[in-house]
């Protein structure tokens, strides 16, 4: 049989869900719970658009004009993202990932980020996806198996479904009291500033509301959290259903998009809500940055499940 154009398929079930993980860039491409669709999904024989569900790796976002130091070197990464000139969402968004361990409701992916131009450090990247009755689980492990230190950051791309409607139709609880604010044209950082100081309070979601028309494409931070440090952002419909969205403390910050496109078949279908272990261009910020020293491991991990 030919393999997909997405990759070989995973299909995950327990209980009411059931997820299918495509192997390439270890991404989630379907997830339901009693057939209603909770991320926006893609079709095996299609190349991923916009990123759907793709695991992001060693970076999550932009590295600015794709340039960086570390460890006293100059780095030039290739420019993924030419209408913008930076490099996006990491290395591994292209690589095939083989199953080292699968089960009916678990499967673990493993694939090695060579060393290369941009990025001379080796990693292996192991992600595993948990179906159980309280949704799906995802740990990334990345373990440096080069002779360096590396610099490192995850996180995942999915796109969110509350319901029926779009993404104007739906209601957010984001609990972050910071966001990030980037130029207009480029999305490069500019500054960190509290949600609740901009009169119209465009970016303070910490109590649910509606999202309207507000375009959102920003990383945000200092995250309300619980007693196990667990942070989360909830999405409903009007009709009363919904999708949550929790991650562990590895990840202080989350970059949510309205998905904006200039198709009305795929404008603002989806939420897109990335935990990440680390803030746009942090290859040159260096805030909460991972750094890998030679066989150090790290994992960061979140859950999605139905309301």
């Amino acid at each position: 049989m030919t393999t997909p154009i997405s990759g070989t398929h995973f299909g995950l079930t327990a209980g009411d869900y059931h997820a299918t993980i495509a192997s390439l860039g270890a991404s989630l491409r379907t997830l339901e719970h009693r057939g209603r669709p909770l991320v926006v999904p893609f079709d095996a024989d299609e190349v991923r658009p916009a990123y759907r569900g793709a695991t992001l790796a060693p970076w999550p976002n932009r590295v600015v004009d794709g340039r960086y130091a570390f460890a006293g070197a100059e780095q030039q990464l290739p420019l993924t993202e030419p209408g913008r000139g930076h490099a996006l969402h990491g290395l591994a968004v292209w690589l095939d990932f083989e199953a080292v361990d699968q089960s009916a409701s678990s499967v673990t992916l493993l694939a090695t980020i060579e060393a290369q131009a941009g990025y001379p450090h080796r990693v292996d990247v192991f992600v595993e996806y948990t179906l159980d009755e309280s949704g799906l689980h995802t740990t990334v492990t990345a373990t440096n198996t080069g002779p360096d230190a590396a610099p490192w950051g995850t996180g995942p791309h999915p796109y969110l479904v509350a319901g029926p409607g779009r993404v104007d139709d739906w209601t957010l609880r984001l609990p972050a009291a910071t966001v990030l604010t980037v130029t207009a044209e480029r999305l490069i950082p500019v500054a960190a500033f509290a949600v609740d100081t901009d009169p119209n309070r465009a970016f303070d979601f910490r109590e649910p509301r509606a999202i309207g028309d507000t375009f959102i494409d920003h990383a945000f931070t200092d995250l309300t959290r619980d007693e196990s440090g667990t942070a989360s952002v909830v999405l409903t419909s009007a009709d009363g259903s919904g999708v949550e969205m929790a991650w562990d403390a590895a990840c202080p910050w989350v970059q949510v998009h309205t998905a904006d496109t200039d198709d009305d078949a795929t404008n603002r279908i989806g939420l897109a809500v990335e935990p990440m272990t680390c803030p746009p261009d942090a290859f040159n910020s260096h805030v909460d940055l991972v750094v890998l020293e030679p066989g150090a491991s790290s994992s960061a991990g979140w859950t999605i499940r139905a309301l």
